[in-house]
């Protein structure tokens, strides 16, 4: 790569092409961690990287802040119907990319196309609470619900939402690809039908984002080539202490989500519910929290996360009569039943992403299962495997999340249909106490299928330089990559 001055000398004809973006006469310099071209992915469900990228550039009705709150995007104001089913999005008087007016009919036809291609997702189930999408006079459009969804605006921000026209978003900022960089560059209000600023061109800077491996992009940041580092995880944790980053430097977003194992094959010692159970018995997740070494991180036994807003306390931990050491011995009694049957030695396959945090893991629950009796053996993320990490963060705060992503739709092997049923009764349901009962039946369901092994809530980390703007820890770990680029008023 070229040094960092000469990459800049490069950017200048293309920054005074495109006006002044600020006193800096450089882009604020953004990494994602992933993969190099990850930033670019398509496809129903994308990476944290190419989340970022599609927020910046295919804005959905509405969409989030730095704060993690709903704001308008292409629409600029709504209302919800007093029965919780209506909610009807004024769009601004704006165009789209290709010059052509946003209307209703337009928009209308945008989001069912994004809503399609959504089919068979977690975020696709979410959306199946959708009756119909109607276009109404002018720049109106309704969605109306077949059942009252309380968090319905924060699954339309989703950036998978962004709503596509002639093949282009309409922003909030413009792209230009280079390799594996984008650059973008926020689009003058008055371009999307919304007031003039007249600070715009002292406000407004270009942005470059590229995805980096977790351990470049410290060394990058570590070295002031980087103004923000965003999508660290539990994988990469431990480097933030073993690269010397200063402290001020870390922000950790207060998320809630699914950290635990799937099952992906159920057969052999895992076809039995009993012998998931003993897995899941085995992990002594004080010791992990202990080996993670992060202050307040919440590990549980639960598949919905402790405090929840909306279950009624019936579903608890599991275990908690029993000490660690008569757990495993429960557990290496089903081992030992299994093995009885003349089967070779019990060997399962666990696979997980690169890094010292997923080596911590993986040395963990390595040990914990050496002391049932079963050998456990790494393979890569993508890998064919017996079990798998799932580190998802919750992108709204009820059960309905939790159950779509662990759905017999999403997580065909050890899933539960029972808990599907009670899921789907509980979102039609309007009574809160009745729907709080079926919440618990379905966390219940799941709890005894033993499909998701859950070990804790997920970790997301971010480096951001002392003269960062825009960005704040929020519990959906979203950061726009359009309050970034912007100065304060």
């Amino acid at each position: 790569m070229l040094p960092r001055r000469f990459r800049l000398a490069l950017l200048l004809p293309t920054l005074m092409l495109a006006g002044c973006f600020g006193s800096d006469d450089r882009p604020v310099e953004v990494a994602a961690i992933g993969p190099s071209a990850a930033a670019f992915t398509t496809g129903p469900r994308l990476p944290a990287p190419a989340q970022m990228l599609r927020a910046a550039t295919f804005e959905g009705l509405v969409a989030f802040d730095e704060q993690g709150q709903v704001v308008p995007a292409l629409a600029d104001r709504w209302i919800v119907t007093d029965d919780g089913l209506s909610y009807i999005f004024r769009l601004r008087d704006g165009t789209w990319a290709d010059d052509s007016p946003i209307t209703g009919e337009t928009a209308r036809a945008a989001l069912n196309r994004a809503i399609a291609a959504q089919r068979g997702t977690p975020l696709g189930l979410d959306l199946g609470v959708i009756a119909e999408v109607r276009a109404m006079a002018g720049r109106v459009i309704e969605i109306r619900l077949a059942s009252r969804q309380p968090e319905f605006l924060q699954v339309l921000a989703q950036p998978e939402l962004g709503l596509v026209h002639a093949g282009r978003g309409a922003g909030p900022m413009r792209l230009r690809r280079d390799k594996d960089s984008a650059f973008l560059r926020p689009i003058a209000p008055e371009d999307r039908g919304m007031p003039q600023d007249k600070r715009w061109a002292q406000r407004a800077r270009m942005l470059e984002l590229n995805s980096l491996p977790a351990k470049t992009a410290i060394e990058r940041f570590n070295r002031g080539e980087l103004d923000v580092v965003m999508g660290g995880t539990l994988a990469d944790f431990p480097r933030l202490d073993a690269m010397g980053v200063a402290r001020a430097a870390i922000r950790v977003d207060p998320v809630g989500g699914l950290l635990g194992l799937v099952v992906v094959h159920d057969d052999g010692f895992l076809a039995e519910t009993e012998n998931r159970e003993a897995i899941a018995m085995a992990i002594d997740r004080q010791a992990l929290a202990g080996s993670v070494n992060l202050s307040g991180w919440v590990t549980t036994t639960r598949v919905l996360n402790p405090g929840l807003p909306g279950e009624n306390g019936t579903i608890g931990e599991r275990w908690t009569t029993r000490s660690i050491e008569e757990r495993r011995s429960a557990a290496a009694a089903r081992v030992s039943a299994w093995k009885a049957g003349g089967r070779a030695a019990l060997a399962l396959r666990l696979a997980l992403p690169q890094g010292p945090g997923a080596d911590l893991l993986f040395d963990r629950i390595r040990q914990d299962l050496s002391a049932i009796g079963v050998e456990l053996r790494r393979v890569p993320l993508e890998a064919d495997a017996d079990l798998r990490l799932l580190d998802a963060v919750a992108s709204y705060s009820t059960a309905q999340w939790f159950f779509s992503q662990l759905s017999c739709t999403v997580q065909r092997a050890a899933c539960s249909p029972a808990a599907d049923k009670f899921a789907a009764e509980a979102r039609t349901e309007p009574d809160p106490v009745r729907q709080a009962e079926l919440v618990s039946q379905a966390e219940a369901q799941l709890t005894v299928a033993n499909g998701y092994i859950p070990l804790g809530v997920p970790i997301r980390w971010s480096l951001v330089g002392g003269a960062v703007t825009g960005f704040a820890p929020n519990r959906l770990a979203v950061h726009p990559l359009m309050s970034l680029a912007m100065l304060p008023r």
